[in-house]
């Protein structure tokens, strides 16, 4: 039993990033986001050509151009010239 309990545990943990954002930064110079979820408010840094999952309930980010998007948690996004391209 203890061992069915663990394999279910470690299969919900691994499938939980499928769930989030993937933010992907096309640009030369690493991007920083100001991501808000709830009363939580941080700050995501994303390398140049780096992907990150953020937001796997939903969220609002700020982009590097002042852009401010609300996401579900599902999005692809890129950010290209500082701008966030939703797909």
């Amino acid at each position: 039993m203890k061992t069915f309990v663990s394999a279910c545990v470690l299969t919900v943990m691994t499938s939980l990033p499928a769930w989030s954002a993937t933010v992907t930064n096309k640009d030369a110079d690493a991007a920083v986001l100001v991501v808000v979820e709830g009363e939580s408010r941080m700050e995501v840094a994303i390398s140049a050509g780096g992907t990150e999952s953020i937001c796997p309930s939903g969220c609002f980010i700020t982009t590097p151009s002042g852009d401010r998007i609300g996401l579900q948690g599902d999005e692809t996004i890129e950010i290209v010239n500082g701008s966030a391209v939703v797909k």
